[in-house]
């Protein structure tokens, strides 16, 4: 029997198999660039996107959830598994226990018997056929929108209700003013519009013409301050039955903005009202069905969580504007402390292209008071559809708030359609005097968020000499600690050093670290710049940033997040070191140079990573 080389000759074989490598590289080329492609992206142009089946996949494959990530997905819509008291054990019917035969006498009793024992799937069946956990979310639709980007937000739309968020939308248009002729005609069509493209996307959708909403304030509510403004409308949960037939019916409800006054007319209303009231009212209508449905034993596809669990504000505008991006957006705001600020300061030249930001910010901090703590709200260009599917996954920002500066400008990313991601948040506190830390807090911090046993009296002992400042998060759920350590030359000044940053287990994910973090920035080596000037009880901007130093552990799981927030690291050792340079500095000396640019190594810089290293590896443990 001949060879193949025998047939071919030795030349046709070793160009088929150069022939073979050419082809094998080709493929891994093809395979690393697909996924540089899914780790890299370029922003999508929703306008672009065609109706191609692979885009819902491709989508959740961008979003890149971490394992937290993924658990927080799984623990809000994911299979929920009945009580063991509730589960009825399946026993082997006996022969003894059968029934006795019904008389054929009695054809009537057979019939009504035989549809009283029709069999009904257990709630653990019906989670293997219908396997997602529904939620809620609260749409704004804020147009006008053509209709190829109508049938692109409608195909997102879509691809939540495949994840398990259906969402309740409410349609708004800038260009129809209040008071014009034909003006409910004309809000009707924009519903309608919105229902159509639902449904040529696949979806079932149901215009709810009625009104749902009433007329200003509700009546029991007393005078007790609120940190936000309350919607002028407000909902029973009487009048929310339109919005459960459509939900329990699989369909999605589209709302104009109509509500009830008090003479029981239909009348258009700001549809931040709307949202707002449906917000409270969900959750209320909620809390008066028992919460959990699931916990009750109900069926999976018989009902839905009526709370909503997130905000989805698409418009033209994209999110808020930031003097930190350049007047591109905010990537992740921490509503509790800086909503007063981003309102106070916004730039009166972004009100031509941002008109309705800073109703759309109020509108987020509205109804996140009524939703859970978890929730969030996005305030999203129609231009960023798949940043729906990665907020709905991840609950995080499209790029890390907490990364340097000079990356994020870099980063592709962030665009001028980047999305906002809003959250409830937490109170920031900077403390000053070692006295005022509530030590029992702190030692409840720490010691959960490193798993250690602190040495509380050296710990605090060190601190009373050696403190600069201790930035706060909420009642001590997150805190970071910055000491002046003294260099070892007496001539030089003392080095700025973190000497703890913990967050509680419970809080990492919800963007307390980013939220900490930006604090921490904007006191120590951010200080200085015109964005650094948060009002958190702090130097609020005022002074002259200094390099911020720390150590970690070179086997410490969290230094992969001070790789990319430093500006550089040394390993010495069991330790690595980290530091951020002072970005008012490198600022100065860069428009010093011009075009010149940022020497390797500044005149600042020399020698002083042995100086570093020198005082900070000698700082004593805290831990037992």
């Amino acid at each position: 029997m001949l060879s193949h080389t025998a047939l071919h000759g030795p030349h046709t074989l070793a160009s088929a198999s150069t022939a073979l490598r050419a082809r094998r590289s080709q493929t891994f080329r093809a395979f690393y660039a697909t996924i540089r492609s899914l780790r890299n992206h370029a922003p999508v142009e929703i306008d672009d996107l065609g109706p191609s089946d692979n885009d819902f996949i491709l989508s959740i494959l961008r979003a890149n959830p971490s394992l937290r990530d993924t658990k927080s997905y799984l623990a809000s819509f994911g299979v929920r598994p009945q009580p063991l008291e509730r589960a009825n054990p399946v026993v082997p019917p006996n022969v003894l226990d059968l029934p006795p035969p019904i008389p054929k006498q009695a054809p009537d009793i057979a019939a009504s018997q035989k549809e009283v024992e029709q069999p009904k799937p257990t709630p653990l069946v019906s989670s293997i056929l219908n396997p997602v956990y529904r939620r809620t979310a609260l749409v704004k639709i804020q147009g006008p929108f053509t209709d190829i980007q109508l049938d692109s937000i409608a195909r997102g739309m879509v691809y939540l209700e495949k994840l398990g968020l259906v969402s309740v939308i409410v349609v708004e248009n800038d260009q129809l003013l209040r008071g014009d002729e034909g003006e409910r005609s004309a809000v009707i069509e924009e519903t309608m519009r919105v229902v159509a493209a639902l449904e040529k996307q696949g979806a079932k959708a149901r215009p709810v013409l009625g009104t749902v909403v009433r007329l200003g304030p509700k009546p029991d509510d007393g005078e007790e301050p609120r940190d936000f403004i309350p919607p002028e409308a407000h909902v029973y949960p009487s009048d929310l039955v339109p919005l459960r037939s459509a939900l329990r019916a699989g369909e999605i409800p589209v709302l104009p903005p109509f509500a009830l006054d008090s003479f029981c007319r239909s009348v258009r209303i700001d549809a931040n009202d709307v949202l707002g009231a449906l917000a409270r009212g969900m959750g209320e209508a909620a809390a008066l069905d028992g919460g959990d449905l699931h916990k009750q034993g109900e069926d999976y596809s018989e009902d839905i969580n009526l709370v909503p669990l997130r905000l989805m504000i698409i418009n033209r505008e994209g999110g808020v504007p930031s003097y930190a991006r350049s007047g591109y957006p905010h990537l992740l705001i921490n509503l509790t402390s800086e909503h007063d600020f981003i309102r106070d300061t916004f730039d009166p030249a972004w009100e031509k292209e941002k008109p309705t930001a800073l109703s759309n910010l109020s509108l987020a901090r509205t109804c996140l008071a009524y939703m859970p703590p978890t929730s969030s709200a996005v305030m999203v260009s129609h231009r960023s559809p798949s940043s729906l599917i990665a907020n709905l996954i991840t609950n995080k920002p499209a790029v890390s708030s907490s990364l340097p500066h000079a990356l994020l400008q870099g980063n592709r990313k962030l665009t001028p359609h980047t999305p906002t991601l809003l959250r409830r948040g937490l109170p920031i506190q900077v403390i000053r005097d070692p006295a005022h830390i509530d030590k029992a807090k702190m030692n409840h911090l720490l010691e959960k968020s490193f798993q250690r046993t602190l040495d509380e009296s050296s710990f605090y002992k060190r601190l009373e000499k050696t403190l600069d400042f201790v930035v706060v998060a909420g009642d001590y759920v997150g805190a970071a600690i910055v000491t002046n350590e003294p260099s070892t030359n007496s001539s030089e000044p003392p080095i700025s050093y973190l000497d703890k940053f913990a967050v509680l287990p419970s809080n990492q994910g919800d963007g307390t670290v980013d939220f900490l973090w930006v604090a921490l920035h904007d006191e120590s080596f951010g200080l200085g710049l015109p964005f650094s000037i948060n009002p958190n009880g702090g130097k609020e901007g005022k002074g002259e940033g200094r390099d911020l130093v720390w150590r970690s552990r070179a086997n410490n799981p969290i230094n992969k997040w001070y790789f990319e927030r430093s500006t550089g690291h040394m390993r010495m050792g069991s330790w690595v070191i980290f530091w951020c340079d002072a970005e008012k500095r490198l600022k100065t000396e860069e428009g010093r140079r011009a075009n010149a640019g940022l020497s390797y190594v500044e005149e600042w810089e020399t020698g002083r990573l042995s100086r570093w290293a020198d005082v900070i590896t000698k700082i004593p443990s805290a831990w037992k």
